[in-house]
This record gives structure tokens, C-alpha cells and sequence, in this order.
């Protein structure tokens, strides 16, 4: 790996050259990641990346001027200083705010490359082309806060967050919401039936455990043979299955793990205590995100759970 005082103009060009190609390949990426959900995103980014590939042009214009026709191929990888980017299909589903983020980086890092290799040109005409590139990178960063004024000021930064909130309750909340409410409320039956029916704490935690690991295998696999998201948009099955199954799981061990108390009276008052607590957690996250009223709400989950709770009472007793 070349230190950057190492290389020569022609190898400061022939890097230049290759950066810019790679940021306009970047900046395509970006724009074909984010057209479905974020057109206005993917319209900057657009714009951008024709402005570098003229960035590149011009270089290799200077470079065949002064050097000749063949170009080195160097890369941001031979030289130390510059930051590791992750690759685009690593990122992939891309991040609005993390890519936004990225490529101002991205112009910061190659404005400050232009502005340190027109310092060390000796060329007058190498130099001119990269003081005006590092202007031209500048005024990318310019564009970028004038495009994004343009488009808050209409609302359009607006409407893609909400898009981007609204996937998040597809494909997260909508089926962690499902497997919680599952596994809170269909376990307490046989959870407080055992506990009713023994008075020990032994029975109601394994009757607990098999229930709850059961019931997340078993809504898993519903979720993820439900559909293939495809039209939905509802995200990947499997992790849609594994989200689902793992808080449908996390829900009936909830009240369940208060049965590892030996003395039976005071798990069961701690189990009924977390029991409140999970399904205030369930009213809480259909009023913050599924835009429920948070009385209706908690009125709806209160009255399920109270029915499923007396019916394994009403059990254990008989």
C-alpha cells in the first residue's frame, strides 16, 4: 500500500480518474437502490453521478494530454488514508439516512484529495483542473443541501421518511406485534391453568416453556409461508418468520420465567405483575405505531388477556 506523498502526477491523476469512475458507479448504485421507495433520492444521486463521470472525463482528458494514452489502474485501496467503504451489496436493503450520510463522506473525502494533490502539482494545468475539481466537489455538497431544502420545503423528504416508517411496520412491527400478542396471550392459559391446578411453580414453568418455544415455532413458519413479500412488500419471509417466531416466543416466557420462584404464592404474583406489563407493552406499541387510540387499545388486548387468563383459571380449578 503507496503512501499519497509517494505518488507521482501521473499517479495522482491516474487515481483520480479511478476514484471518480468508482463514485459515479456508487452514486448509480444508489440512485437504482433507492428509486422504488425514495425517487426523490434517487434523482440527487442521479445528478451527482452524471457530474463525476464529467469529473472523469476531464481528467483522463489532462492525463492522455500530458501522459499519453495508457491509464495504471489505482485504486483507493493501494493508498493509505483513505476511508474502507463497505460495498453496495453488503448495505442492500439500503438506508436512507445511512446512505445520505455516506455520500456527503464520500465528497468530503475527495474534495480534501483534489485540494492536497493541487498542492503537491507541479503542472500548472494539472493544478488548475484539481483546484477547480475541489471547488466542484464542494458545490456537490452545495447541491445536495439546496436539492434537499428544495425537496423538505415540498414536503418530499417528508413523504419518503414516512415511506420508510411505513416499511418498518410492514415488514418489523406487524409481525413482532402478531407473535407478542400470540405468545402473551395464548400462553396464559395453560400457564396459570398448571399453576391453579398443582400450586407449585415446577409445572407452570415447564407447561410455560413448551408452550411458548411450540407456539414461536409454530407462528414461524406461518408467517413465513404466508407470503413471499413480493407483492405485499412485506420484507423477506424468513426474516419476517424469525421475527415473528422469536416474539411470540419472548411473549409467553414473559410471564413464565416468574415460575423459576420456588415459593409458589410470590411467582405467581410477580407472573401477574409481568403479565400487566406485557400487555400494557402490546397497547403501547399498536397506539405508537398501528395508530390505534391508546384507550381503544389497551381496552381490546386488557379484555383478551382477562378472558384467557380466567379461562385457565376456570381449568386449573376443575
Amino acid at each position: 500500500m503507496r503512501r499519497f506523498d509517494s505518488l507521482s502526477e501521473r499517479e495522482v491523476l491516474a487515481l483520480a480518474i479511478g476514484m471518480e469512475a468508482q463514485d459515479a458507479q456508487i452514486y448509480a448504485d444508489y440512485a437504482d437502490g433507492l428509486r422504488q421507495e425514495y425517487p426523490a433520492t434517487a434523482d440527487l444521486f442521479e445528478k451527482v453521478r452524471e457530474q463525476e463521470i464529467s469529473h472523469r472525463d476531464r481528467l483522463t482528458a489532462m492525463y492522455r494530454e500530458k501522459f499519453g494514452e495508457h491509464i495504471p489502474l489505482l485504486r483507493r485501496e493501494d493508498v493509505r488514508g483513505f476511508v474502507f467503504r463497505r460495498p453496495i451489496w453488503l448495505m442492500r436493503p439500503l438506508g436512507l439516512k445511512a446512505v445520505r450520510k455516506q455520500a456527503a463522506a464520500m465528497e468530503a473525502e475527495v474534495r480534501q484529495f483534489y485540494t492536497k494533490a493541487a498542492q503537491r502539482a507541479t503542472d500548472i494545468g494539472v493544478r488548475d483542473l484539481l483546484n477547480k475539481l475541489a471547488d466542484e466537489e464542494r458545490s456537490h455538497e452545495e447541491l445536495a443541501e439546496e436539492l434537499g431544502k428544495k425537496k423538505e420545503e415540498a414536503g418530499v423528504w417528508g413523504k419518503e421518511d414516512e415511506a420508510k416508517r411505513r416499511l418498518f411496520v410492514l415488514q418489523v412491527i406487524q409481525p413482532g406485534l402478531a407473535g407478542l400478542m400470540d405468545g402473551s396471550v395464548s400462553t396464559l392459559a395453560p400457564v396459570f391453568a398448571a399453576a391453579f391446578a398443582t400450586h407449585e411453580s415446577h409445572y407452570p414453568f415447564v407447561v410455560g416453556l413448551a408452550a411458548s418455544v411450540g407456539a414461536g415455532i409454530s407462528m414461524a413458519f406461518a408467517e413465513a409461508v404466508s407470503d413471499d413479500g413480493s407483492l405485499t412488500g412485506r420484507g423477506k419471509p424468513v426474516m419476517r418468520g424469525f421475527i415473528c417466531g422469536l416474539m411470540t416466543a419472548l411473549g409467553g416466557i414473559g410471564h413464565t420465567l416468574p415460575f423459576l420462584i420456588p415459593q409458589f404464592h410470590i411467582a405467581f404474583a410477580v407472573a401477574v405483575i409481568v403479565v400487566a406489563v406485557e400487555l400494557a407493552a402490546i397497547s403501547w406499541i399498536r397506539y405508537r405505531f398501528m395508530d390505534t387510540p391508546f384507550l381503544s387499545a389497551a381496552f381490546q388486548v386488557i379484555v383478551g388477556g382477562v378472558l384467557v387468563f380466567i379461562t385457565g383459571v376456570l381449568i386449573g380449578k376443575s
